[in-house]
Formats: C-alpha cells, sequence, structure tokens
C-alpha cells in the first residue's frame, strides 16, 4: 500500500484551507452585492459557500501547480540568477 508523501499531503491540506477560505469570502461578498445583507442571509449564502467549496477545492489542487510553473516562469526560479545584462 502507497503513502502520500509529505509535499503532495502539504499541498492536498493548503488546497482545503485555502480553497476553503477563498469560497467563504468570494460567495459572502458575491452574495451580499446579488441579494443584499438581511435575516436571511446566512440562508441563501450557507449553499452559496458549500457549492463554491465543492468546485474550488479540486480546482485549487490541480491549478496550484499550473500557478507555480507560471510564476517561475515570470521571475525566474529561485536560486538561479538572471542572465540577462543590465540596461543601461
Amino acid at each position: 500500500m502507497s503513502r502520500i508523501k509529505p509535499a503532495r499531503l502539504r499541498q492536498l491540506v493548503f488546497g482545503f484551507y485555502m480553497s476553503g477560505m477563498m469560497s467563504l469570502l468570494m460567495s459572502g461578498v458575491i452574495t451580499v452585492i446579488n441579494t443584499g445583507m438581511d435575516s436571511a442571509f446566512l440562508y441563501r449564502w450557507a449553499p452559496a459557500f458549500l457549492v463554491a467549496w465543492a468546485v474550488a477545492f479540486p480546482v485549487v489542487t490541480f491549478v496550484a501547480p499550473v500557478a507555480v510553473k507560471l510564476t517561475e516562469l515570470t521571475l525566474g526560479q529561485p536560486g538561479r540568477e538572471n542572465k540577462r545584462t543590465p540596461v543601461n
């Protein structure tokens, strides 16, 4: 039986928390914008949050490595010097 590697486990736990927090905030903001803040807000927001989190967790899990690679391409990989000569 194979065990999950610590780096992969860390990525999954990070994705769980990040997607949860982003879904919580974004679904709350969008619900307030679209329907306003009243006594029924929580009843509208809770299902929106659950749907958003159900979508966000797998998306974050699969998109995060792509975002890391794009960041490395944009900024350069850590520890590697930029080979370009500075412009005077």
